[in-house]
């Protein structure tokens, strides 16, 4: 819901943080401000250091009242890729909110910082490719501003710590009520550095695909979706083949891990609907050797 500032006899009050909001941001709007109580937060940072709890302080500091959920924070170092991906899989099923997510391995040079609007949230962190797949998720990026105002960061900006010193203040003071027309120029969406598109391709009871992450449980996820499954004519039950580096194991096509026995090889459309594989109570990155970035042709077992 939009808050409005309510007028008291000594000037405005601050618009208290509710909610979220439900009109699009950066909207113009004569009768309020819109603020967010939520921030999603995604790094590569890991949690053995400070860096996360340093991002943290300066959004309690700006924006006491905004809650803060942590999407990952062990996204492999530099992978902006993953980053990317985690963050479009997680967004459908959190709250309308300020998404703020920080893999920049071109920190302090000219990349670009940026405000992307999409659907009821805005996303903030760098120009490389991080952001779109998660816009894209939310309705499409429908405006996008440069971080160029020094008013909405820290006073003192360090070369390698955007995240604490321009993005994490940034995104306090979007929730707060900071309209993103006013941190910088609007740009062009389609000047958007796009992320990086992974190796699909359908044929008749043939799907070759890149693997585009491996989870904390060793399952790995490919590039494909349940509609490239469908379009290959692949059926749940069937025995299917498995190439990859040059060797061929035989699995089922499944659609969850308990239709093969202990140890099995099962490939299934997993909950962010693309094509996985997994081994039933085991690791599918440790039997197979499998990686990010591997190259699978999955075929009917003929």
């Amino acid at each position: 819901m939009v808050r409005h500032r309510q007028t008291a006899p000594n000037g405005p009050v601050a618009p208290r943080l509710g909610a979220g909001s439900a009109r699009r941001p950066g909207t113009p709007d004569n009768l309020g401000v819109t603020t967010y109580d939520w921030i999603s937060f995604t790094t590569d940072y890991g949690e053995a250091d400070g860096f996360v709890a340093a991002c943290r302080g300066v959004i309690a500091r700006l924006a006491p009242g905004v809650r803060v959920i942590d999407v990952s924070h062990q996204v492999p170092p530099q992978d902006v890729r993953r980053g990317a991906g985690v963050l479009a899989q997680t967004v459908p099923w959190l709250p309308p909110a300020v998404h703020l997510a920080v893999i920049d391995p071109g920190v302090g040079t000219p990349r670009r910082g940026l405000c992307v609007l999409a659907g009821p949230s805005v996303l903030v962190g760098p120009d490389n490719g991080l952001l779109l797949p998660a816009a894209d998720k939310l309705g499409g990026p429908g405006a996008a501003y440069e971080l160029e105002n020094p008013k909405y960061w820290q006073p003192t900006v360090s070369a390698t710590f955007h995240g604490r010193d321009v993005f994490a203040p940034v995104a306090a003071h979007l929730c707060t009520g900071v309209e993103p027309s006013a941190l910088g120029p609007a740009l062009p969406v389609d000047s958007l550095v796009q992320p990086a598109i992974p190796l699909v391709a359908v044929g008749v009871a043939r799907i070759e695909a890149e693997v585009q992450a491996v989870d904390g449980f060793g399952n790995a996820q490919l590039a494909a979706t349940g509609a490239d499954l469908a379009a290959s004519g692949l059926v749940p039950g069937s025995p299917i083949s498995v190439l990859l580096r040059r060797r061929t194991r035989r699995a089922l096509l499944g659609t969850t891990f308990g239709d093969v026995g202990h140890g099995e090889l099962v490939v299934y459309v997993d909950s962010a609907d693309f094509m996985a594989i997994a081994v039933n109570g085991g690791s599918a990155a440790a039997a197979l050797d499998v990686r990010t970035g591997d190259t699978v042709l999955v075929t009917g077992a003929g």
